[in-house]
């Protein structure tokens, strides 16, 4: 049976990535009402295993490279 996402909150989400084991996941999960196979918690966690950003992914989420052309430089 499928998760019904909307009972999800972001509290849950934050401890979800918390999580270093599908057990720790599925006890979670349960804590809170929802039904988690084992299987399904071993995808999730190798799904947020392969979520590491590039170095230039990092970049633009940081603010992007900066730009001086100029700008602030004393004359």
């Amino acid at each position: 049976m499928p998760i019904d996402k909307s009972k999800i909150t972001r509290d849950m989400m934050e401890k979800a990535e918390q999580c270093e084991t599908a057990d720790d996941l599925v006890a979670l999960a349960k804590a809170n009402g929802i039904t988690l196979t084992k299987e399904e918690a071993d995808a999730y966690l190798a799904e947020m295993d392969n979520m590491e950003l590039d170095e230039e992914a990092l970049d633009n989420v940081a603010g992007g490279s900066s730009y001086s052309d100029g700008y602030g430089d004393e004359p």
